[in-house]
């Protein structure tokens, strides 16, 4: 399926800067809080969730998911030095012998205030990458799911270990980050699910591989543009081994690039937002040589969405926010792929997802949304025993949400 008309004008808008995007400041929580060294307690407690029902119109299938519930504990230990910590529970269940259900750390980490502008990070964190890796609470987006370019190519929330160095420039609305993490293994990538199976998410990662992010962020008022980038390797094994399997060895050998710009705008009772990125892995035969894992050679994705809040009166905020929304996403997980790759036509995907968010008050949020999925065909050549109760794959499909989150 050829690249779509939209992802070629969302790139000149981002590039131009003259798209307006959505800006919705985040709610007050506990761990907010705590960030702003405005807490009344030295230890804090907070968290988010959301649950919502799907039903898959072409199969004819529903399910409803406790999706994530995560639980925020923070402790500051004076005015420069304080902790965060995120425990996230997914599907709401782990059990022995079941598939589905994750219990992990999604964040643990020390911050040092070096002064009012500039502040270091250390330990497991989300760097400042998209819109939602660092702000996801699901009662601040639009739609039940994250939008698909959040998840598959920015694999949002995407953490990692390492150190970070946050500051912002004075008499400039400029903010800017740089950190230093572990990399990416590419014996994890999966074919289908770009680069999520290749984080180490703090267990056992391999520091033989490095990575470093960096961003750019400009605020303006109801005005955000932020561009920011990813370079790190995916080898950790030792030199000896990675030899054996005829792969280069270092801390940025066969290297994941990613490239992000994104903006977003808000006036009135009028919001929207827009993001472009791209994923490159200049290496990718190497690695599927290596591992046989079908890794593409470059993903993009990218989306613009339009919102408006019906409750938005007199020029004036209402305490409750009613907001109807469309939203286009443009994804595909093998644009390039190497010469001992396999086309996937699933992966090249155009979704228009459009529905509501009503919030009685800004830290609940009842959502509707529908999804119209359009994707590439399937290739026969990765059906390996198909399933023959298995419906024929159908490029078309819709899926209804109905949902609630919140955050506190």
């Amino acid at each position: 399926m050829q690249a779509k008309t939209f992802t070629s004008s969302i790139l000149a808008l981002l590039i131009s800067g003259s798209l307006l995007a959505q800006s919705s400041a985040n709610p007050v929580t506990s761990e907010d809080s705590l960030n702003n060294n405005s807490s009344k307690s030295a230890t804090t407690i907070g968290g988010y969730g959301d649950a919502f029902y799907q039903r898959n119109n072409y199969l004819g299938t529903s399910k409803v998911d406790l999706e994530r519930f995560v639980l925020f504990t923070g402790h500051k230990f004076n005015d420069q030095i304080s902790y965060f910590s995120e425990l996230e529970v997914e599907d709401a269940k782990v059990a022995g012998g079941e598939t589905g259900g994750e219990v992990s750390i999604e964040q643990a980490y020390l911050k040092f205030n070096l002064n009012a502008n500039q502040y270091l990070v250390a330990g497991l964190f989300t760097p400042r990458i998209g819109i939602l890796n660092e702000d996801h609470l699901p009662n601040t987006f639009n739609g039940n799911e994250r939008n698909y370019v959040e998840q598959f190519i920015i694999p949002t929330t995407w953490r990692e270990l390492g150190v970070g160095f946050y500051g912002s420039v004075n008499n400039i609305p400029l903010n800017y980050t740089v950190a230093l993490l572990n990399g990416l293994n590419s014996n994890g990538f999966v074919h289908g699910t770009g680069l999520i199976d290749g984080q180490a998410e703090g267990r056992n990662a391999s520091a033989n591989n490095l990575a470093v992010t960096a961003s750019l962020q400009l605020n303006l008022n109801s005005f955000r543009a932020q561009v920011s980038g990813y370079y790190g390797g995916t080898v950790g094994e030792s030199k000896r081994k990675a030899d054996s399997l005829g792969l280069s060895s270092g801390p940025f050998a066969i290297p994941v690039e990613l490239g992000e710009a994104d903006i977003m705008y808000s006036k009135g009772g009028f919001s929207t937002r827009a993001l472009a990125t791209i994923v490159n892995m200049p290496d990718a035969s190497e690695i599927n040589r290596a591992f046989a894992n079908n890794t593409p050679q470059t993903m993009y994705g990218a989306y613009l969405e339009l919102a408006y809040d019906l409750l938005y009166l007199n020029a004036k905020p209402h305490q409750q926010q009613f907001i109807v929304f469309v939203r286009d996403e443009r994804l595909d997980m093998n644009y390039q792929i190497p010469g001992n790759g396999v086309i996937d036509g699933t992966l090249d995907q155009n979704d228009i997802v459009a529905g509501f968010t009503y919030l009685p008050i800004k830290n609940v949020a009842i959502k509707a949304d529908v999804r119209f999925i359009t994707t590439g065909k399937q290739n026969p050549a990765l059906i390996i025993n198909p399933n023959p109760a298995a419906y024929p794959y159908q490029v078309n499909n819709n899926l209804v949400d109905l949902g609630i989150a919140f955050s506190f």
